[in-house]
């Protein structure tokens, strides 16, 4: 017998699970579970108070306690939210003009750019020199400035031999975090890799914290086990390898909740939809295994190349900002994508300062336009590179919050504050259908006065007509409540069409689609000469703290059943500690001239094709074994699979390219309480 501690780290609440399993970490049953507000600003305080109630609960000695596993949706949340360090990005043989492909211009913004001579070819030979001249100009500067470092070079996965050498000369004058494009994905497209690798190195502080924080917390709890962190595959490494590698992790939250809902329900075949504080998050479940997405994880309108999930991740949530779509006759309620932090539960923290500025903005005749908006600062983020007005506006706003309204004075300070929101620095509060549940008394951990004032100054905002929207804060709330349920149904079919290979996004807002949605939502069965209706092949899997009160009635919508297992609201903790570790390298072969074989990763090169793929195989293996040792495997299984392009050039058959993949398996050692 064995007990297993799983962490999930989410945007508003912290979880964590006690598992007791069998003494080889299989099979197992929740004998406890517990959650805690996720402390942005030190997030060990949210990981102590969950693990903390959960232990208490489980009555095990704490000492026991054989594997820790975390899985945390705060990557997949900084990329949807725009959030992340300043990076530096070095590029190797790029153009200036690959800069505007794969999103790589828009996911850099502001952030520098030094543009290096050198890189290879496709064959792996060097292209022209490396000149690492610009860098040593600028480096002193840049450590300054930046939280880490991002390295691309042109064809870097068949030599990264450059890209070596700017991390050795980086690490050595500026001890920062650097990231290099090869370690991250074996495959073509450099501007997609350099991106990748720009939003690796933004997250590394955010995931260095995160294990800090498990570290700490675990260290005074008297927990010796190693700790895991889930990938956004599913499969599980170790702490310090997801710590070099956070790009990995995101999507971790929503590939834990897969696992863990097999593991809750047993269903094979099933949509499964995860709500949380900022995102929601849909996926199929297929033959028992998640979908994976064969072109990269898609997160915060970014296609990366990091082999995670299908998961489609849709800015909808607990802490999803309301708003007003439009200012016409008839303006509709309009959900996320931004987070806000509720008022209610900015309220349950600092109940006196914000009531008094509700109650204010209440018995004003004015409606403002920011009215039950408030700020503070995070506790996080780099405020190095700030301009000057965005560090006047910085220094402004304390840990107390404040009222929006006052504090800005014009369209440049909007943008100073939109900037600091997505660099981490501050946070938003407003209302969010978290306070719409607690209004409804649907939640009652938070403050649900605070909430009902927040409603009723959003609801004296004015249609075209100069009309009040909702004079009655409780309709509000419900309509609130009703957006949330319809666009969980919508996202859920978006995301249906799309893996049926149709535009997803025009087929549910097809004029069709949304008049079954409105009988559906209506319950209008007035016969009509063509009767259509909406079907799912498969039951819709809820999974969050709130999905008892929005999926229910989003998989009748969709003609289909709803499954909230018990353990709904943790199934991402459990996930976390029930899966197992899974690495693959990729060698790819090419043949430059006829003849010659190049293996990537070896210099020399081969006489004959069966020679090549022999020597692919011994690398790959043992490239893939030392990579499943340091993502923490124990008995490690193996195996091997090709995979070629052929062409039959003047009646000869030649090979053009072939890849040799070797994949590594195993479970991470469970430790015993005596060991």
């Amino acid at each position: 017998m064995a007990f297993l501690l799983g962490i999930d780290t989410g945007g508003t609440f912290t979880d964590a699970v006690i598992l007791q399993t069998a003494s080889n970490g299989t099979g197992g049953k929740v004998i406890a579970k517990a959650k805690a507000l996720t402390t942005r600003q030190d997030l060990s305080i949210g990981i102590e108070g969950a693990t903390t109630k959960a232990i208490q609960l489980s009555k095990c000695d704490p000492r026991s306690i054989g594997l820790v596993s975390l899985s945390t949706t705060l990557a997949t949340n900084a990329l949807v939210e725009g959030q992340g360090g300043r990076v530096a990005l070095v590029s190797i043989g790029f153009e200036k003009r690959d800069l505007q492909n794969a999103g790589l211009a828009d996911a850099l913004g502001n952030d520098p750019v030094i543009h290096l001579s050198g890189g290879h070819t496709t064959h792996g030979q060097e292209a022209q020199p490396l000149d690492l001249a610009p860098l040593k100009n600028q480096l002193e500067v840049l450590a300054k400035t930046v939280s880490g470092f991002a390295v691309a070079g042109y064809f870097a996965v068949r030599n990264p031999e450059h890209e070596l050498a700017v991390r050795d000369l980086i690490l050595k004058q500026t001890g920062k975090a650097v990231t290099c494009s090869h370690e991250l994905s074996a495959r073509l497209n450099g501007p997609k890799r350099a991106l990748t690798t720009v939003l690796n190195a933004r997250l590394v502080p955010l995931i260095t914290r995160l294990i800090s924080a498990t570290r700490r917390t675990l260290e005074t709890q008297s927990i010796l086990a190693p700790v895991m962190v889930v990938r956004g595959d599913g499969a599980l490494v170790s702490a310090d390898f997801a710590a070099r590698r956070p790009i990995e992790t995101i999507l971790s939250g929503p590939a834990a909740s897969l696992v863990g809902a097999k593991f809750l329900t047993g269903e094979t075949n099933a949509f499964i939809n995860d709500i949380g504080g900022t995102t929601s998050d849909v996926a199929l479940l297929e033959n028992g295994n998640p979908q994976l997405d064969p072109d990269g994880a898609m997160v915060g309108g970014y296609r990366t190349m990091v082999e995670a999930v299908a998961m489609h991740t849709f800015g909808l949530g607990g802490d999803s900002e309301v708003s007003i779509s439009s200012s016409g006759l008839s303006p509709e309620l309009a959900l996320g994508p931004k987070r806000l932090v509720p008022i209610s539960l900015i309220a349950h923290s600092h109940k006196k300062v914000i009531h008094e500025i509700l109650d204010s903005q209440l018995k004003s005749i004015l409606n403002n336009r920011y009215d039950g908006r408030f700020v503070f600062k995070s506790g996080s983020g780099i405020s190095d590179g700030l301009s000057k007005s965005e560090e006047q506006l910085f220094n402004q706003i304390t840990d107390i919050p404040l009222a929006v309204e006052g504090l800005l004075s014009g369209a440049a300070q909007v943008a100073s504050l939109n900037t600091l929101v997505s660099r981490g620095l501050v946070q938003l509060a407003g209302l969010t259908p978290s306070d719409a549940m607690h209004a409804l008394g649907q939640h009652d951990i938070w403050d649900k006065d605070a909430a009902l004032k927040g409603l009723s100054l959003f609801g004296r905002k004015k249609d075209g007509g100069g009309r009040p929207l909702f004079k009655d804060p409780l309709l509000l709330a419900d309509k609130i409540i009703e957006k949330v349920e319809r666009r969980s149904a919508e996202i859920v079919l978006e995301t249906a069409f799309q893996i049926d290979g149709k535009d997803g996004r025009a087929q549910t807002y097809h004029l069709l689609v949304q008049d079954i949605l409105n009988r559906q939502e209506q319950g209008d069965e007035s016969k009509t000469k063509v009767d259509l209706s909406l079907n799912l092949d498969r039951p819709l899997i809820g999974l969050g703290a709130s999905a008892h009160a929005y999926h229910p009635k989003a998989a009748k919508l969709l003609g289909t059943k709803a499954i909230i297992p018990e353990d709904a609201d943790v199934a991402n903790a459990i996930g976390a500690v029930v899966g197992q570790i899974s690495m693959r390298v990729d060698i790819v072969i090419s043949q430059p001239s006829n003849g010659i074989f190049q293996v990537s990763g070896i210099e020399k090169t081969f006489p004959n094709e069966k020679d090549a793929r022999a020597a692919a195989e011994k690398l790959a293996l043992e490239q893939v074994k030392k990579l499943a040792v340091q993502a923490g495997a124990g008995e490690i299984e193996t195996s091997i699979s090709f995979d070629e392009k052929r062409a039959n050039v003047e009646s000869r058959d030649m090979l053009i390219e072939a890849t040799v993949s070797a994949v590594a398996t195993g479970r991470p050692p469970i430790i015993s309480p005596t060991a």
